[in-house]
């Protein structure tokens, strides 16, 4: 019988603290029962494997991210939504980078771990529909927003900016080219 209140969401959550705390390298079952209180073969009634948890954990984070960038861009158009919207996706890698990682490396054959990245993807949508753009045009603007703002991020948490100055004015500088390209598109 499942321990009361474990749960495959609770599993989840645990899972979302062990790595928030630790890193990807902690994730194991074995770390997560420990967490929970019970016998590592415990966890199996609750999920099928570790890639299993970690696609509930990758769904989780994309739902989380995709409503806090959502609530950034809503009621903003243009260049404002824009900024809201490179703002908000920086600010939570910056605030849980273990979990932003789960974001743009998800890996799943999961549908539904796809439909939760197309829920965080479609705010990106929204935010270049504000430009004017249309079909083709839509997709490749996407693309060049998620490749700056994740190569932006991925050089900032890895130390590749060692000059004297201030990441910040950096990524307002990157947001003042990716408006204007927009603009022009």
């Amino acid at each position: 019988m499942p321990r009361a209140g474990l749960t495959p969401a609770a599993v989840t959550r645990l899972a979302l603290e062990l790595l928030d705390e630790s890193g990807s390298e902690s994730l194991t079952l074995k770390n997560v029962a420990a967490r929970a209180g019970v016998a590592t073969p415990s966890l199996y009634k609750h999920v099928q494997s570790i890639d299993h948890l970690k696609d509930l954990m990758a769904i989780t984070v994309l739902d989380e991210a995709a409503a806090e960038i959502g609530a950034a861009v809503m009621g903003r158009s243009g260049r404002e939504a824009l900024e809201a919207f490179l703002t908000a996706y920086r600010g939570y890698a910056l605030r849980l980078p273990h979990r932003w990682s789960l974001i743009e490396h998800p890996a799943s054959a999961d549908p539904a771990v796809e439909a939760a990245a197309t829920r965080l993807v479609e705010v990106a949508y929204a935010v270049v529909r504000g430009f004017g753009l249309a079909d083709d045009g839509l997709i490749d603007a996407v693309r060049t927003l998620r490749a700056a703002v994740t190569g932006f991020i991925a050089l900032e948490q890895g130390g590749g900016f060692q000059l004297g100055r201030d990441p910040g004015e950096s990524f307002r500088y990157l947001v003042s080219i990716l408006a204007a390209g927009l603009a022009a598109g």
